[in-house]
């Protein structure tokens, strides 16, 4: 176990993080390799875990070797390797499982656009186009298919583990109405109508986006209560509701993050609650993950993360009052506003 006593010296350190490409790809092998699955309660040995996934045993305790430096994975003294608290999150079934957003942060793409970072921080534009000869969704969905299937498993996973958090969090008992801005396939209004059985929710997203929206606010047992908006938010927001939720999509330029303000507080109204939930890029407990982020959103679509000081004055030129700033989880933070009149 490393300490304060037993940290390597700053000129070790940066070899490490030099070396970071090498913890990624660890990363994504074992993902790839369903060593966490096939790894059960019980330690195994390096030879039963090499048959289990179908690898050599050399090169594989290699990798766990390298993993469990990080803490991913134990190896035990008499050589048998089992679970630590991390490599169980790269398991399938558990119920917060990283699996699919570590796949999604070390896909093919990535690795070609890491290394022209210095490109885009020259000119303060995505490098993706450039590589590809395509905006980076376009170059997804048309030429890396199974990418663009990873990242779909991705949101969902990370919707679907943030959305309790969010319906944990908020209450709306004095509401009788919410609207899912931009909100993909709708986890945060299912968990908030599941918190409140009386409660009506909209979705709003891009007609491509809300065809795969939870099947339960389609035709199962929310649909009485639920309304699935096809549009754009930069474009307007057809949905009249008490609260409006806008989650993780204010990371767009200027232009475009004013006119969703805009067309939110126009389709609200005065009095009208908006709670917008992002990461930010200032908020020490996750800065290491949310300024990575906030670098990929600068090479693939010329996004930026917010700090919180960006977001409260993007929120108070659109004309929002700001009631109160709070943590969602270890990542996002929740800024509570209402429109004044």
């Amino acid at each position: 176990m490393t300490t304060a006593e037993t940290a390597p010296p700053p000129s070790m350190r940066l070899r490490e993080l030099a070396f970071g490409a090498a913890c990624a790809a660890a990363l994504r092998a074992s993902a790839r390799l369903g060593i966490a699955d096939a790894l059960g309660d019980s330690p195994m040995t390096v030879a039963d875990l090499a048959a289990a996934v179908k690898t050599e045993p050399g090169p594989l305790r290699r990798l766990l070797r390298a993993l469990s430096c990080y803490g991913v994975f134990t190896e035990r003294p008499d050589g048998m390797f089992a679970h630590s608290d991390m490599s169980r999150l790269l398991r399938e079934d558990d119920p917060h499982s990283l699996r699919n957003i570590t796949l999604w942060c070390t896909e093919p793409w990535t690795w070609d656009a890491w290394p022209k970072l210095d490109e885009a921080v020259r000119t303060d534009h995505n490098v993706v186009e450039g590589l590809y000869g395509k905006e980076f969704f376009t170059y997804l969905n048309e030429d890396a298919p199974e990418s663009a299937a990873v990242f779909n498993r991705a949101m969902t996973t990370s919707s679907e583990q943030s959305a309790r958090d969010v319906a944990a969090l908020l209450d709306l008992s004095g509401s009788t109405s919410v609207a899912d801005i931009g909100g993909g396939q709708g986890h945060v209004v299912t968990s908030l109508l599941d918190k409140y059985p009386s409660m009506h929710g909209s979705l709003l997203d891009l007609p491509r986006v809300i065809e795969n929206a939870v099947p339960r606010l389609r035709e199962g047992d929310l649909a009485h209560r639920a309304r699935i908006v096809p549009g754009d938010v930069r474009v307007a927001v057809p949905v009249k509701a008490d609260v409006y939720i806008i989650k993780n999509i204010l990371e767009w330029d200027d232009d475009s993050t004013a006119r969703t303000l805009r067309n939110v507080i126009e389709a609200g109204g005065p009095g009208a609650r908006i709670v917008v939930i992002e990461n930010l890029v200032d908020d020490t407990p996750s800065m290491r993950f949310s300024t990575a982020m906030d670098l990929l959103l600068l090479l693939n679509v010329g996004g930026a993360k917010h700090t919180t000081q960006s977001m409260v004055g993007r929120l108070t030129q659109a004309g929002l009052v700001i009631d109160d700033i709070r943590p969602v989880n270890p990542y996002l933070h929740a800024f509570d506003c209402h429109v004044p009149g």
